[in-house]
C-alpha cells in the first residue's frame, strides 16, 4: 500500500483519531471565538488599535516561555494526561476572564496563563499523533486534522462576531471555557493512555537542550521553521481586524468575516494540496509562502469589503503550505524529542506572529489599516523569498 492509497475514510476509521480530532476541533473553535471577543472588548474600552493588537498578541507571545520550557512534558510524561490537565487549567482561567467588569490588566494576566498551556497541548498532540496514526496513515491524518481545525477557526471567527453581538464578550468567553472542558472529556473517553516516549531518565534541562539541538542541528528543520515564521507578516490582517472593520464601515460581524476569510481560504488550500502527489509537494512551500504575502499587496488600493475578503481568502489559500511544513517537520524529528522539538518550532512561529501583530497594531495608530496590511505583505514577500531559498538549499542532493 502506498501513501496515496490511504484515504480520509481510512483515517477516520481510527476511533482514537476521531476523539483527538474532536477535542482539538471543539477547543480551537472556542479559542478563535475568544480572540474575537477579546479584540472587540479591548477596542471598545480603549478605542485604540494598538491596545487591541497588543491583546491579540498576548495570545501568541507566552509561547516564548511555554514552547521551549514546557513542551517537553509530553515527552517525559503520558501525553494524554498532559493534554487533559492543560485543558482543565485553561477552562478555569478562561471562565475567570468572563467575570463582568474585570480590569484589563487582570484579563491580560489570565490570558497569558491560558496561552502558556497552548504549546504544551499542541506539542503533546504532535507526540501522540504518530502513535495513533502510524506509518502511511500519518500524513493524510495530519492533513485532515489541519484542514478541519481551520474549519473550526472559520466557525469560531464567524460565531465570535455573532455571539459578541448577541451575548456580549462574557458569554463568548464562557463558551470558550466550555470548549476546553469538552475537549478534556473527548480525550479522557476516546484516547487510551500511553507511556512517555522519553524513558532514559534525562532531566528537564538536558531534555530541553536536546530538543533545541534537534532543531538547530538540521538545515531542513530550520528551513521549515523559517517558512512557518513568514506567517508573522501575513497575519497583519487578523491583527488589526477590529480597526480594519471600522474603516470598512462595519462592526462585530465584519470583524468575524475578516478573521474567518483567511481560515476559510486555508481550508480550501489544504483540500487542494491533499490531492497533489507527495513527490510534487516539496517544491511548493516557497512559492506559496510568497503568494500568501503578495496577495495582501492589493489592500494598498483600499478595496471594499468584498474585495478585501477575496484578498484575505487568497492569502489563506496560499498559506496552506504549512500543511507540508508541519507534516515534514514531525516526520523528520526523532520520537524521544518530538514534543520538545515541536515546542521550539511552535515558539519561533508564535513569537514571529506575536511580533507581527504588535508591529501591525503600532503602525495602525499612524497609518490607515489597509496601508498597514499592504505594507506587511510587502515585507512578507521579501521574507518568504529568503525562507524559500533556505528550503531549496536544504534539500538533499538527489545524486
Amino acid at each position: 500500500m502506498t501513501a496515496r492509497a490511504v484515504s480520509f475514510r481510512d483515517v477516520l476509521a481510527v476511533s482514537e483519531f476521531r476523539a483527538l480530532f474532536s477535542a482539538q476541533l471543539v477547543s480551537v473553535t472556542g479559542d478563535q471565538l475568544a480572540r474575537v471577543a477579546l479584540s472587540i472588548l479591548v477596542y471598545d474600552r480603549t478605542n485604540s488599535p494598538g491596545w487591541a493588537a497588543l491583546t491579540y498578541a498576548l495570545t501568541f507571545l507566552p509561547d516564548l516561555v511555554g514552547g521551549p520550557l514546557l513542551s517537553g512534558l509530553a515527552d517525559r510524561h503520558p501525553p494524554r494526561t498532559v493534554m487533559v490537565l492543560a485543558d482543565v487549567l485553561r477552562a478555569v482561567a478562561v471562565a475567570a476572564m468572563a467575570a463582568p467588569g474585570l480590569p484589563l490588566p487582570v484579563v491580560a494576566a489570565l490570558l497569558v496563563g491560558v496561552q502558556l498551556f497552548n504549546p504544551v497541548w499542541n506539542s503533546a498532540r504532535a507526540a501522540l499523533l504518530p502513535q495513533v496514526l502510524p506509518g502511511e496513515t500519518f500524513v493524510p491524518g495530519m492533513g485532515l486534522l489541519m484542514m478541519l481545525v481551520q474549519a473550526g477557526q472559520v466557525a469560531g471567527f464567524a460565531l465570535g462576531g455573532l455571539l459578541v453581538a448577541g451575548l456580549g464578550t462574557g458569554g463568548a468567553l464562557m463558551a470558550d471555557a466550555a470548549s476546553f472542558a469538552v475537549s478534556a472529556l473527548f480525550l479522557t473517553a476516546g484516547v487510551r493512555p500511553r507511556p512517555p516516549r522519553e524513558t532514559s531518565g534525562v532531566r528537564w534541562w538536558p531534555h530541553v537542550r536536546a530538543g533545541w539541538s534537534v532543531v538547530a542541528g538540521d538545515r531542513q528543520r530550520l528551513a521549515l521553521v523559517a517558512l512557518g515564521c513568514v506567517s508573522g507578516c501575513y497575519i497583519a490582517g487578523e491583527a488589526i481586524a477590529a480597526p480594519y472593520a471600522a474603516e470598512l464601515g462595519g462592526g462585530a460581524v465584519v470583524v468575524g468575516l475578516l478573521l474567518g476569510a483567511f481560515a476559510l481560504g486555508n481550508v480550501a488550500g489544504m483540500a487542494v494540496l491533499s490531492r497533489i502527489p507527495h513527490a510534487q509537494r516539496a517544491s511548493l512551500p516557497g512559492p506559496l509562502a510568497v503568494l500568501a504575502c503578495a496577495s495582501l499587496l492589493g489592500c494598498a488600493l483600499k478595496p471594499d469589503l468584498v474585495a478585501t475578503l477575496a484578498l484575505f481568502t487568497l492569502s489563506g489559500v496560499a498559506s496552506s503550505y504549512n500543511l507540508i511544513a508541519n507534516t515534514t517537520f514531525v516526520q523528520l524529528t526523532p520520537d524521544a524529542q518530538r514534543a520538545q522539538a515541536f515546542g521550539f518550532a511552535l515558539t519561533a512561529l508564535r513569537v514571529s506572529q506575536g511580533l507581527g501583530v504588535v508591529l501591525a497594531g503600532v503602525a495602525a495608530e499612524r497609518v490607515a489599516p489597509h496601508g498597514v496590511v499592504a505594507g506587511a505583505g510587502a515585507i512578507g514577500v521579501l521574507a518568504a523569498f529568503g525562507a524559500a531559498r533556505l528550503w531549496r538549499r536544504a534539500q538533499p542532493d538527489p545524486r
